[in-house]
């Protein structure tokens, strides 16, 4: 196992990096909340599923997807400038991590999910048509999330070059949908919660597409991108 000096930076072991551009994610959030309450509260009506209210869904799933997106800024921070997970977890790191950080992405799908139960039928289009597009969509989604698993590999999709000296050695994946778009966990994988949306005709699910596909694009801005930086100086 990697030791923590060796996977620190000195540079971004500064209260200014741990914070730099966040700034900005706070300006998003700011924008993107009020914005998105306003365009789905209208289609939240009396919505229910499993007894939840569809505006409990509708916050749920934004607050859990605001959750996760601030505990991976400030994790990734401090394993980049100290090695904090690593220091204090040791060869156990990446497994806390995981713990942490699955059980928040796979609610974002479920109350994504839900909100759509919650509040179908509140888009007036044909569901043939709906069904069609979020079919397409499903294409590529289906696609990422298999190179992910075949080329990337799960732990390294979790950001395992935080954690691992590794994963900094290797090349950036051109392989599968990763030939096509290097982003493409953010670009294509998102799609699933729109065509979510799409088969239940959910109009509020179609709102928190857009907000965690928007704010999906606000973590690597503000986040990923410089630490890559870091990390992948010539990528």
């Amino acid at each position: 196992m990697d030791r923590p000096e060796e996977l620190t930076y000195p540079q971004a072991r500064t209260a200014s990096f741990f914070f730099y551009r966040q700034g900005w994610h706070l300006v998003a959030l700011l924008i993107l909340i009020p914005l998105s309450w306003q365009l789905a509260s209208p289609h939240l009506h009396d919505g229910v599923w499993f007894g939840v209210r569809a505006s409990r869904w509708f916050w749920a799933s934004m607050t859990l997807s605001i959750i996760h997106q601030l505990i991976v800024w400030i994790v990734f921070r401090l394993q980049l400038g100290w090695g904090s997970l690593t220091r204090v977890f040791g060869k156990y790191d990446l497994i806390i991590w995981g713990l942490l950080f699955l059980p928040l992405f796979i609610s974002r799908i479920a109350t994504q999910v839900a909100l759509a139960r919650a509040t179908n039928d509140t888009l007036a289009l044909p569901k043939v048509f709906t069904t069609i597009v979020a079919l397409m969509l499903l294409i590529p989604t289906v696609y990422t999330f298999w190179s992910v698993l075949k080329y990337f590999g799960l732990v390294r999709a979790m950001v395992g070059d935080h954690f691992r000296f590794q994963f900094r050695q290797m090349p950036l994946e051109k392989r599968g949908i990763f030939k096509n778009s290097s982003n493409a966990m953010y670009a294509f994988g998102f799609l699933l919660l729109w065509a979510i949306a799409l088969f239940n005709l959910s109009i509020p699910a179609l709102v928190m597409a857009f907000f965690q596909h928007s704010y999906i694009w606000v973590h690597y801005f503000c986040t990923e991108k410089p630490d890559m930086d870091f990390i992948f100086p010539n990528h």
